[in-house]
């Protein structure tokens, strides 16, 4: 007997469907990697689609609304994922075809046996969105970012700014790098263009970060641009003992390397910091490691700086993650508040007096910037607010508060360039007891 060929495309839908599936149920959005998909072009393909539905997820969400009378079906295996899959290709992404999205949908849930029950279903409602595919490609933009971060973002930030974010949903980042030393020759290599001090952008690129010029000899780091701010802030001499905690994977630290302090990077989670020696390795950098909780660790000698980039709700990366956007509750914020807090606790007890720490998250939450420098202001006895001044990071005059605070966002645009960064918040503080 002959054996059955799969269709052309199947199996990447397939791979892509099983991957929105888990993004939907909560876990982390990490691309398709050449052990889930060989093919470079299948795998490049595979996850155009799944970025496409989690970045439209707000404006899909209404077109399922609208399609589906009875709602979702319960206990349907693949079937949302694969609609969401389908109809992202259907309105947004239609130089693919709408013949495929309809036939390899339907064949994809086939597949299925928790789903291949809805077959009939599934076809019905993607011809009715391709019928009205249209009307859905003009559906308002505002549906694209939640109601209720949007409206609290609008009293932060202002109605232009949300505007902004909801392009830079769209429009995903740009790739930053951050050089290890000053070279002219390997920026132009790269394709890209100086950006703020060492961090180098690149619009677009045409290979795997792996692949691009220099990678192999350690001669820069991915990091975005708003990400490489908060170590530029300490201003310690070179030789101070600095404390990085939550260090994993190893960016900031290699900053700090970098700026010629003493390191000593900390995280709890063993698998991380497996990556952050491989990054040292590989930039060929050696700071002390310690596998340890941030929120007890407690150092027999203290160190004259610590920078800590706590866990948070990380709203502020929808840009590469817009799974965040939907998948946050208010819960889960008050959850990360209170995390923040002990670890704040335990870097203020980890300072010499006069000792200097940073405090960041990539966070847009005032819960999580703002309102923390006013619990630790008054909870932590001696600390003191060391306000940023505009002149320490030129070109981004926009990110710095009145009170002294860095607040970066996708619609602050960082020298030249059109493109924004992430959200951040730092805060700097001196211990002065």
């Amino acid at each position: 007997m002959a054996q059955r060929t799969e269709p052309a495309g199947l199996k990447l839908r397939l791979a892509a469907a099983q991957r929105l599936k888990a993004v939907l149920a909560g876990e982390h959005f990490a691309p398709l990697g050449p052990t889930e998909l060989a093919d470079g072009r299948d795998r490049a393909l595979a996850n155009r689609l799944i970025t496409t539905a989690l970045r439209r997820q707000g404006q899909i969400n209404a077109m399922l609304a609208d399609l589906l009378e009875k709602g979702m079906p319960a206990k349907s295996g693949t079937f949302e994922a694969v609609l969401r899959l389908s109809l992202a290709q259907l309105v947004f992404l239609p130089d693919l075809g709408a013949h495929s999205a309809l036939f390899l949908a339907v064949e994809a849930i086939k597949r299925d046996p928790k789903a291949r029950h809805l077959s009939g279903l599934m076809n019905a409602v993607l011809r009715r969105a391709q019928a009205n595919s249209a009307r859905y490609g003009l559906m308002d933009e505002a549906l694209l970012l939640p109601q209720t971060l949007a409206l609290g973002w609008t009293a932060a930030y202002g109605p232009e700014a949300v505007l902004r974010f909801a392009e830079a949903l769209v429009d995903g980042a740009p790739l930053d790098l951050t050089l290890r030393d000053e070279d002219a020759d390997l920026v132009t290599a790269l394709g890209g263009e100086r950006l703020l001090a060492d961090t180098v952008r690149l619009e677009s690129r045409d290979r795997p970060v792996e692949a691009l010029p220099g990678y192999d000899d350690g001669r820069w780091w991915v990091q975005d641009a708003a990400s490489a701010l908060p170590a530029r802030l300490l201003g310690l001499p070179a030789g101070s003992a600095v404390l990085d905690l939550c260090a994993a994977p190893g960016g900031k630290t290699a900053q700090l390397i970098k700026a010629g302090y003493k390191v000593t990077a900390l995280d709890s989670d063993g698998s991380r910091l497996e990556r952050l020696n491989a990054n040292m390795a590989r930039l060929g950098y050696a700071p002390r490691v310690v596998e340890a909780d941030a929120a007890t660790f407690d150092p027999a000698t203290p160190f004259d700086g610590v920078l800590l980039d706590a866990p948070c709700s990380a709203t502020g990366t929808f840009r590469r993650h817009p799974e965040v956007l939907w998948s946050r509750s208010a819960g889960d914020i008050a959850g990360r508040v209170r995390l923040q807090r002990a670890l704040l606790a335990n870097a203020y007890r980890c300072l010499v007096p006069n000792g200097t720490l940073i405090y960041c998250v990539c966070s847009l939450e005032a819960a999580e910037g703002e309102d923390q420098v006013a619990w630790a202001l008054d909870a932590l006895p001696g600390l003191t607010l060391s306000p940023v001044k505009s002149a320490e990071l030129p070109g981004l005059d926009g990110a710095v508060t009145p009170k002294g605070f860095v607040r970066t966002h996708p619609a602050i645009t960082p020298g030249e360039g059109n493109a924004g960064m992430d959200g951040f918040f730092v805060a700097r503080f001196r211990r002065t007891g």
